[in-house]
């Protein structure tokens, strides 16, 4: 039985507000690949994570949760009609949605469990270029603000520490031996920790895996504090990208790293929230396994 039923002139408010909220996102990202135009900072939201524009745009209520005169869902892969109205239906709680289900609720809560570091400076964007030639780098169209040079002795300089592996994995090879760890795809679970700017943009991704069983708010919820923390990542990047109006975090400078953490602090307090919230979601789908 659903646990909450929304009447129709509730789930589609709740529809249309968030439709709104996320084109403010989705509608310049599709302006830009209509002109062909690269962003160095946005564009991760949509190619690095892969929920689609026209997916991150599409209202759910989430599992357990009934929609009155609902019927345009059944539309939709997953939904069922029940006596309280449309709903997403038991059997849409696949083995395999399950499984990562139980994956995400066991990386979140032992990374909330864990101390927050905050003494990494965001130098996984600079242990990205090392010793490349401008050519070579992610994004070679923009320029490093101390230059080649100047950035790798930044590099040499300070102690490397990333525990996130989807981001050690982007490391230039001469970098890889800096850094204090060298995490694995296994490692993650062991290794994550509630400071990371990776993991916390992460939260986004697991709510969207778990599609269609979290409230589409979460997911918005979570999309919006990556967009932030991505901004906070490539200012503190050795990029230049004051063109497009991004102010740099100097981590090379003490004033710099003092601001750096400063923000992680308070995207680690935001993410914490949300993880508690998809936590609870997954062990909410858990027990529907149980039963």
């Amino acid at each position: 039985m659903p646990s909450e039923v929304l009447s129709e002139r509730t789930w589609r408010a709740r529809e249309q507000a968030h439709l709104e909220r996320m084109r403010y996102w989705t509608l310049p990202h599709r302006e830009r690949q209509q002109r062909g135009e690269k962003h160095p900072v946005m564009d991760f939201l949509f190619t690095y994570y892969t929920q689609r524009p026209s997916k991150l745009e599409r209202w759910q209520p989430g599992f357990g949760v009934a929609l009155e005169d609902g019927a345009k869902f059944l539309g939709r892969s997953g939904y069922t009609e029940t006596p309280d109205g449309v709903t997403v239906a038991p059997e849409a709680l696949t083995p395999r949605l399950l499984d990562t289900a139980d994956f995400v609720h066991r990386l979140l809560s032992t990374t909330e469990s864990r101390p927050a570091q905050l003494g990494c400076f965001g130098m996984h964007e600079w242990a990205m270029v090392y010793r490349l030639t401008q050519d070579e780098l992610r994004h070679s169209e923009w320029p490093l603000r101390l230059g080649i040079q100047g950035t790798n002795e930044v590099v040499e300089s300070m102690r490397i520490q990333c525990s996130h592996y989807d981001a050690f994995r982007f490391f230039s090879t001469a970098a890889r031996p800096r850094n204090t760890l060298q995490p694995t795809q296994q490692d993650r679970v062991n290794l994550e920790q509630p400071g990371c700017l990776h993991n916390n943009m992460d939260v986004f991704k697991w709510c969207y895996k778990l599609d269609p069983l979290v409230p589409a708010e979460l997911t918005a919820d979570a999309f919006e504090l990556a967009a932030e923390i991505r901004e906070l990542d490539m200012r503190a990047s050795p990029y230049d990208l004051s063109e497009l109006g991004y102010s740099p975090v100097a981590i090379e400078t003490a004033p710099g790293r003092a601001e750096y953490v400063r923000e992680q602090r308070a995207f680690t307090e935001r993410a914490s929230a949300l993880r508690q919230r998809l936590i609870e979601t997954c062990r909410q789908l858990l027990e529907q396994r149980v039963g």
